[in-house]
């Protein structure tokens, strides 16, 4: 009789391990098809966890000072996708943003009203293009921003990124 109920309870422990394994997968699933364009003005440890999840953590201060910086300078932004405009739309300030760099993706960075919005974009979602001669755009799925990049700096920057995306890019078939 006594082992009966421990292989009861023990059966138990495992139904229930389960369990929140399957809604762990469900949350992280759900996440997945969740957009990122995300508040983070607050110190939400579930909103800081889910962007280390998919871009990766911050780098370190050795990291940074071997890439000579991992944030962009300032950046105006001239056009954007129809769920970001209505947030920038909120106030009459300029409608500038930053991009920050992290080992698996890119965090563009903007303010409205007094809350500080994230797009979060993995390298493999990223799609950056030169449309003008000043001007690059940022797309991640039906997101974009395109910024203007008047000064030398942000071309490097944007240099910057798209040769680590390239470096730290998984091995394709037609490389090999």
């Amino acid at each position: 009789m006594l082992f009966r109920e421990f292989q009861l309870n023990k059966c138990a422990k495992i139904k229930r391990i389960e369990v929140s394994v399957a809604r762990l997968y469900a949350q992280i699933l759900i996440f997945r098809k969740k957009e990122m364009l995300v508040n983070i003005s607050y110190n939400r440890p579930a909103i800081s966890e889910k962007i280390n999840l998919e871009v990766g953590k911050p780098f370190t201060l050795f990291e940074r000072v071997k890439l000579k910086g991992s944030g962009s300078p300032k950046l105006h932004i001239t056009s954007t996708s129809i769920d970001i405009h209505n947030l920038l739309i909120l106030d009459n300030n300029a409608n500038i943003c930053n991009v920050e760099m992290r080992g698996n993706g890119i965090i563009v960075m903007f303010r409205s009203i007094l809350e500080t919005y994230a797009l979060v974009i993995p390298y493999y979602k990223l799609n950056l293009y030169k449309g003008k001669a000043e001007e690059y755009s940022i797309y991640k799925d039906h997101h974009f921003i395109k910024v203007k990049a008047d000064k030398p700096g942000i071309h490097k920057f944007f240099q910057k990124i798209i040769d680590y995306k390239n470096d730290n890019a998984p091995t394709q078939i037609e490389d090999l």
